[in-house]
């Protein structure tokens, strides 16, 4: 099993005055944060509050590109072309970027929202147009994708990616995650199961399946409504089996 995994949330999902999520309560718990960019959600004044947290609770903070569908909360599919979808992260990501600058705190790490974070998943152009970008404008930075054969292969090509497994969504007998339209509570022992089973390297899919993982950090959604109480169960569980938390870049430098 392994000892060294970082946990993070998706996070700084708010817009104006429609609040979502527990963020003052769920940043201190994680050791990376994904803070939304504008595009699916969020806003200067949300992500600016959301890298002020993430900088007092020494968490890691990233950025969390969507496609620009705030009605749907970046989960509707759109079509982009490798070229565009890495445009969209390098915009995205600047906007935060120069918010976070002003904060005293640094972007370690880009992971995509929702159906842009499918798309790098179904199409491996896609995700090595995005890695690439990332690559040559902000050396160092890493870029998350799901543990599986597409960020394997980028890996092992010497790119920085993170692999990343989920602790509050189900896998499918292809090893995908289900992504649910409307995120209800889970039994927090249970994603604490599927925490400690990902370090193990092996979750089952919905139907029961073995579905192998090779994860450096494991997620779980700030917009489920009991994601607070979700994140304290999975550091308890972690805690009493010796586990400890980091954030991504330590844990992925330590693979070398």
């Amino acid at each position: 099993m392994r000892t060294l995994v970082d946990l993070n949330a998706d996070a700084g999902e708010s817009f104006g005055r429609w609040q979502l999520g527990d963020d003052a309560r769920l940043i201190p718990l994680v050791t990376s944060v994904n803070i939304a960019c504008g595009w699916h959600a969020g806003d200067p004044a949300t992500m600016s509050r959301s890298v002020e947290l993430a900088r007092d609770g020494q968490t890691a903070v990233g950025a969390h590109p969507g496609f620009p569908d705030l009605t749907g909360f970046g989960r509707r599919a759109m079509s982009l072309s490798p070229a565009e979808a890495a445009q969209a992260c390098l915009y995205q990501f600047g906007a935060l970027q120069a918010i976070a600058a002003h904060q005293g705190a640094t972007i370690a790490h880009v992971k995509p929202h929702g159906a842009f974070y499918g798309l790098t998943i179904r199409d491996e152009a896609v995700a090595e147009a995005i890695v690439s970008a990332f690559a040559t404008a902000s050396p160092g930075v890493r870029v998350v994708l799901l543990a599986g054969p597409v960020s394997e292969r980028l890996a092992e090509r010497g790119f920085p990616v993170v692999r990343e497994a989920f602790a509050d969504l189900d896998y499918d007998d292809n090893g995908h995650i289900i992504i649910e339209p409307q995120p209800l509570p889970k039994p927090p022992e249970t994603c604490a199961d599927q925490a400690e089973a990902v370090l193990r390297g092996e979750v089952r899919s919905v139907n029961g399946a073995p579905v192998q993982v090779d994860a450096d950090t494991i997620c779980l959604h700030g917009d489920r409504p009991n994601a607070v109480e979700i994140a304290e169960a999975i550091r308890s569980r972690f805690a009493s089996a010796g586990v400890r938390l980091a954030p991504m870049a330590e844990v992925a430098d330590s693979r070398r």
